[in-house]
This record gives structure tokens, sequence and C-alpha cells, in this order.
């Protein structure tokens, strides 16, 4: 009988972006849409992208054996990696069942476990754009 490898999915949103985080046990690599994560360009979004993994290792959270995987779909680039930092927590906190490292991604940013719900507001018709109006000229 084959012992059970341990895995966890967790989703991200932000605006139209979607991201699916696999965790499972492995080397310790961070893949986003295949690419590893030190090639990610720009810096920003790397960093960005990293934030979650950076506190769990101040916490003393050993990451070395656990390989993540995100797939990431819709959106701009920095929608994307708003999505996959969120996909990328909320995976560590259900990987590690730890409720302190739970509150330090509250503490930090709370988009880092909730995704957030704004959306774009859709235009309205005979305007240009959901609140722009034509300008009203007295003279």
């Amino acid at each position: 009988m084959a012992s059970k490898r341990k895995v966890v999915i967790a989703v991200g949103k932000r605006k139209t972006a979607i991201a699916r985080a696999t965790l499972e046990e492995g080397d310790g690599t961070v893949r986003i849409n295949k690419k590893p994560l030190q090639i990610i360009e720009p810096e920003v979004v790397r960093e960005k992208i990293a934030e979650p993994l950076f506190i769990a290792s101040e916490l003393g959270i050993d990451l070395s054996n656990i390989s993540i995987s995100v797939n990431v779909r819709g959106g701009g680039f920095m929608g994307q990696a708003e999505a996959s930092r969120t996909a990328i927590a909320r995976g560590l906190v259900e990987w590690t069942e730890n409720e302190e490292l739970r509150k330090a991604y509250l503490s930090y940013d709370r988009s880092l476990v909730v995704s957030d719900p704004r959306r774009k507001e859709p235009k309205k018709f005979l305007r240009k754009a959901a609140r722009a109006r034509r300008q009203k000229s007295y003279r």
C-alpha cells in the first residue's frame, strides 16, 4: 500500500486574475506558470509574490521541503502577482496549520489571506466611462 502524498490546493483572486497554488512535498522550488520565481520580471512583481514566503521563513517555518506551483490566469501582471501571493499565503497556512502564521499574514497585509472583492464598475450607456459625463458649459 503506497503512502499518500500531502497536497494542498489554494485559490487567490484579485480583480479578474485567478491564481491556483498547489503545494506538495518537494525540493523547495516556487514556480509561477511553470517559470521559476527567480526569473520573474519585473523585480517588483517578484518581491510581491515572495512576501508570504519571507514572512513564513521569518517565523521559522521550513520551506525547503515544500514545492509550490502557481497557475495564474486573467488580469494584468500586478493583479496576477497579488492573486498569486494570496494563493501562496492561503496554501502555506493550510499546509502548516499554524494559526500564528495566519495572524502574522493578517497583521502584515490583510489581502494575503482575504481576497480583495473590489471589481471594476461597469460602463454606463450614453457615457464614456462608469462615472464620466460630458462637461457642462454655462457660457
